[in-house]
Formats: structure tokens, C-alpha cells, sequence
């Protein structure tokens, strides 16, 4: 992803805000979002042990097992 950003500075050049266009604060956004659908994964992973795979619970389901 390429970010084309202008930068506003204040009376000493320090660097104050950003702008970028419209599309690829999009873009910023959709890859954040999905980032945090890998992080809430990776966290249910962790604090759930009993996690099975989608073959295995189907199979489960269509054996009339469930836990």
C-alpha cells in the first residue's frame, strides 16, 4: 500500500497532521479492521482450548454428538 501523505506544520516545521486522500484512508481502515479480526482469533484461540476444527464439528453434528 502507498500512502501519498501531506504533512501541516506549525511556525517551526514541527509536523502537526496528515493528510491523505479519501481511498487510502479506506484502505487504512479495512486493513485495521481485519487486523482485529486476526487479534480477536488469535485471542479466542488462547483462552479457549476446546476449539475444533469445522470438519471435525460437522461430523460431530451429523453423529448426533455434542459437547
Amino acid at each position: 500500500m502507498n500512502i501519498h501523505a501531506e504533512y501541516i506544520v506549525d511556525e517551526n516545521l514541527n509536523k502537526k497532521s496528515v493528510v491523505i486522500p479519501y481511498s487510502e484512508w479506506q484502505e487504512i481502515i479495512e486493513e485495521m479492521e481485519e487486523l482485529d479480526e486476526i487479534r480477536a482469533y488469535d485471542r479466542s484461540k488462547q483462552e479457549d482450548d476446546s476449539f475444533i476444527d469445522f470438519d471435525q464439528a460437522v461430523a460431530e453434528i451429523k453423529a448426533g454428538k455434542f459437547e
